[in-house]
């Protein structure tokens, strides 16, 4: 992971003497991306800074890198895997000079002009200028892994890895594109699956796309773009039977972790108790030398299992664990959580964000060598992680029925006056087909996720990585293993990918067996996700609401934003924060903040440092009462504790239907109870003003007890219950 940034004049200008100054204005604001060494380049009608993150080759892989003939300077972020096999095959054609994995890229575009990259393996952002040709040559990896944005006008072009570093040229339109912003399905979280360009979230800023190699002739500025990948259709898979499918899908598990956990440097693992970063971290075992893992422990991760779950997994793989404590008081504070925006770049940013940036800011400060992180990212987007999701509590053909249904969102959306026929009282009235729906939403709906890894995953996961000077890096996005997951026939989606059963039984040798077929926990969302959205609603009220105020000032925002609507939507989450609620308004206030920013820069870019406090993964106990009290949630609940309904809830029951039980919720029925939810039956069927948890439980056989606990700390989570000692 390093920094990129130039600058590219067109028609024979140059930059009068102005150009070493930007590039270190530049390099200044994403100095962050590569701490070990800054090299400037001017040459008049191109520039090139570059900041550097040392990963391989520390000693001789500095760059700007020159081809011997001196035609061709690249500079480039990321990694090329398969570097070797690459240069062993162009031979005496490419005479490196360096270990770089870069290096090579020079002498495939000599031989092979846009097409240099069909081949390659890895997550790269480039820029080469071809001085021959006097030509700039701009690129990305299929994923959009690395980040590589530009500005242009009629005289000139200018690049950078990060948006902020843009803006440092007094040139650059500095203003967010409140429109885009507000319709992007990715930041309104739309039930549809919708193909929408890839936003950069600002005026006149762009983002190289992925998979594409983009050339600039300065000549005139004319600018062709080819794109060298793209998924692939479906294929025939003839005699393969499914465990030889998912044999293959291991080899190509195994190669990609083998490639990511290859490096001159020390590595680590983002772990939580998911089949997902638990692969990942047993792969990589013996590959990337002394490797530790490092785990979010908050109230929703203990209460959810995740960070007592990652303790076990490091436990049985003999690896180090280190667990990153959240006490309930820990609240972002103002400026913190402006500066965390301004380094992520995106309204897309919340608590996720949050915990993992900070969680790369322990692993740095605990392990100060540490350069690059293994991440179990991007598992779910095609290997069918949201299937039991998406088909809540429905199979397979529940799950393609609700695919089906967001597409036809899209259609309405896409058709707008179709939207009566479609939405009344009695309808539909119409066929689907004015609709014009795919005739394979699976295959609609991977479309999405491609785009959805470039606009959300891979953008927060290089950012929260990049502001501690580290590499973020993704084995589940290797081109190979995506490709063959998006090949399989639609009739062996079901077998193969429902529950993501192709991963849980590739590594079910490697992973501990509970924890290859443990149900998906999302990170901090679900029953217990209250105790975190509390704690980023305590954020946006403090100083009186001093950041909503701030982003309904914004310049703009009085011609999207309704304050008093946001003031009072703030309120009601202050009583109930556990819907998504909560993460809409804050990403309505992340667009005000960031317009308010782009107006004047802040300085420093990066975000101000609150307290850790680690704590030993044994000690990651849920029926730990003290560490329960410290994350602000109660769990393991004396016997003698007394259970009683919260403020606003009733339980109801009907005369007609006594095996069902209607929960109300200030007047509202929120929930219908019956034989599908036995525990939760239980539970409400005994709670009474003064119930103990003895008598909560009592009678029951232990696996039954054992069930009505966690509802009832479920229960506890969502603020249906309360206890007291």
């Amino acid at each position: 992971m390093c920094g990129l940034a130039g600058v590219g004049y067109f028609g024979g200008r140059t930059g009068a003497g102005e150009t070493t100054a930007l590039l270190e204005r530049m390099a200044d604001a994403i100095a962050h991306r590569g701490p070990d060494a800054r090299e400037i380049m001017d040459e008049g009608q191109v520039g090139l800074a570059f900041a550097r993150l040392s990963l391989v080759d520390p000693a001789g892989g500095g760059q700007p890198l020159w081809s011997t003939d001196g035609n061709l300077v690249l500079i480039a972020n990321g990694e090329v895997y398969n570097h070797r096999e690459l240069a062993a095959e162009l031979g005496a054609d490419a005479p490196l000079k360096t270990d770089s994995d870069c290096e090579v890229l020079l002498y495939l575009y000599r031989r092979y002009g846009e097409k240099f990259l069909d081949r390659v393996r890895g997550m790269f952002a480039i820029i080469l200028w071809d001085r021959a040709s006097r030509q700039l040559i701009l690129a990305r990896d299929r994923f959009g892994i690395k980040p590589l944005f530009l500005h242009r006008d009629r005289d000139r072009v200018v690049m950078a890895s990060e948006i902020k570093a843009l803006f440092t040229d007094a040139g650059v339109r500095r203003e967010v594109d409140w429109a885009t912003a507000l319709t992007n399905p990715h930041l309104n979280a739309a039930a549809a699956i919708t193909q929408v360009p890839l936003t950069t979230w600002f005026k006149d800023i762009e983002s190289v796309p992925a998979a594409t190699v983009v050339r600039i002739d300065l000549a005139d500025g004319a600018t062709t773009s080819h794109r060298y990948w793209d998924l692939p259709d479906p294929v025939e898979l003839l005699a393969a039977s499914d465990d030889e499918l998912i044999l293959r899908y291991r080899h190509l598990l195994e190669d990609s972790v083998a490639e990511c956990a290859t490096a001159d440097a020390e590595l680590g693992v983002f772990l939580s108790g998911g089949v997902d970063s638990a692969a990942v971290a047993a792969l990589a075992r013996g590959t990337a030398g002394d490797l530790h893992t490092f785990t979010v422990l908050s109230a929703s991760t203990l209460l959810n299992g995740d960070g007592p779950g990652a303790a076990e997994v490091a436990r049985q793989l003999g690896v180090p664990n280190h667990q990153l404590v959240f006490e309930a008081d820990r609240i972002p504070g103002v400026d913190e959580w402006k500066r965390l925006l301004w380094l992520m770049e995106t309204p897309i940013c919340g608590p996720e964000q949050f915990y993992k940036h900070e969680l790369h800011r322990y692993a740095k400060a605990v392990r100060p060598e540490l350069r690059g992180m293994l991440l179990g990212a991007a598992a779910d987007e095609f290997a069918g992680g949201y299937t039991t999701t998406l088909a809540g509590q429905t199979d397979w053909p529940g799950f393609l029925g609700n695919l089906r249904m967001m597409a036809r969102n899209d259609g309405l959306r896409r058709h707008p006056s179709m939207a009566p026929w479609w939405n009344g009282v009695n309808g539909p009235f119409v066929s689907e087909q004015v609709l014009d729906l795919p005739a394979d939403p699976y295959a609609a709906y991977l479309r999405y996720e491609y785009e959805k890894v470039q606009q959300y995953n891979c953008w927060h996961e290089d950012r929260s990585a990049a502001g501690s000077g580290i590499e973020a890096r993704v084995p589940f996005l290797d081109h190979r293993l995506v490709e063959f997951l998006v090949s399989l026939p639609a009739g062996r989606r079901e077998t193969l990918l429902w529950d993501k059963r192709i991963l849980r039984e590739a590594v079910g040798d490697v992973v501990p067996a509970a924890f290859a077929q443990r149900e998906k926990v999302p990170f901090y969302w679900g029953p217990f996700e209250r105790y975190t959205h509390q704690v980023f609603v305590s954020m946006l009220t403090q100083g009186k609401a001093q950041l909503v105020e701030e982003a309904v000032a914004a310049p703009d925002a009085d011609r999207y934003l309704d304050g008093d609507r946001i003031r009072a939507a703030l309120e009601r989450l202050g009583d109930r924060p556990d819907s998504i609620g909560m993460e809409l308004l804050l990403r309505l206030v992340n667009v005000g903040l960031l317009a308010s920013m782009t107006a004047s820069l802040p300085t420093p870019p990066l975000p101000t440092r609150g307290s850790l406090t680690v704590l030993a993964p044994e000690s990651a106990d849920p029926s730990d009462m003290a560490l329960a009290a410290r994350l602000g949630c109660a769990v393991g609940f004396p016997a003698d504790s007394i259970a009683e309904l919260a403020d606003g809830v009733l339980v109801l029951s009907s005369s007609t239907d006594p095996g069902t039980l209607y929960l109300t919720v200030s007047g509202t029925t929120e929930f219908v109870i019956d034989s599908d939810a036995p525990a939760w039956l239980a539970l409400f069927s005994r709670i009474e003003g003064g119930t103990t948890v003895a008598d909560v439980v009592a009678g029951l056989d232990e696996d039954d007890a054992e069930e009505v606990r966690t509802a009832l700390a479920e229960a506890v989570g969502m603020g249906l219950i309360r206890v007291a000692n």
